[in-house]
């Protein structure tokens, strides 16, 4: 399938303690055990529900009405999902898609919607997640618009980095991605990607034992300085 350059990524962390706070929804609420590869839901689907990751990641992808696909968001532990249902969307927009195994809440739309209500703190934080996330693809589009693509690679490798921790560290290691989802995250081609890669190994900034280690304070250079 052809894919859809200039894709933008988006990674935000919500507070642990969330976690605490939806654990109070005694009703409309489910725990899923999701498999890598399986979908969360599906561009077209009925929006019926939020979804928040307890833990793993999940990748958000649009399908253009050519096919063409892009990623458009990346999401780690601590972040909803699906949100969308909440200020009108009857349709799903987008397809989520589970990257590793990984825990999710479901919870129903009008669930999700009395617990905002009812739960100050709740809805403190959701908004706070929600407006993070703006900010972070407000971000990625200025990124998109004027940094090069191995700047943009750069921060993308950062970006993954902080799935995991809320303080990045200086030697990250994170899930090695095929170059084609780099590629789709950064816009640009693989080749272009297999390039920079080897570039950055060489020079330090990362590394390959089973997992992909990623020197932050280094790479953190890069996109900061020309």
């Amino acid at each position: 399938m052809p894919r859809m350059k200039n894709v933008a990524t988006t990674i935000t962390l919500a507070h642990p303690h969330v976690t605490n706070l939806l654990e109070k929804i005694s009703e409309g609420k489910r725990v899923l055990n999701a498999p890598t590869g399986e979908k969360i839901f599906s561009q077209g689907d009925r929006a019926d529900a939020i979804f928040f990751i307890e833990s793993g990641k999940a990748k958000i992808t649009v399908i253009s009405a050519r096919g063409r696909e892009a990623v458009i968001a990346m999401l780690g532990p601590h972040n909803f999902l699906g949100e969308g249902a909440l200020v009108g969307q009857s349709l799903r927009i987008s397809t989520a898609t589970v990257l590793e195994p990984s825990i999710l809440y479901r919870i129903e739309k009008l669930a999700m919607a009395r617990a905002l209500h009812e739960q100050a703190e709740l809805a403190e934080k959701f908004i706070a997640a929600l407006l993070a996330r703006n900010i972070d693809l407000e971000e990625d589009l200025c990124d998109q618009l004027f940094n090069h693509s191995e700047k943009r690679l750069a921060r993308v490798l950062l970006k993954l980095a902080r799935l995991r921790e809320h303080d990045i560290a200086p030697d990250a290691k994170i899930p090695i991605l095929s170059h084609e989802i780099l590629a789709e995250m950064v816009g640009t081609t693989r080749s272009r990607i297999t390039h920079f890669m080897n570039k950055f190994r060489t020079m330090g900034l990362i590394d390959y034992n089973g997992e992909l280690t990623v020197r932050t304070e280094l790479l953190t250079d890069v996109v900061l300085h020309d």
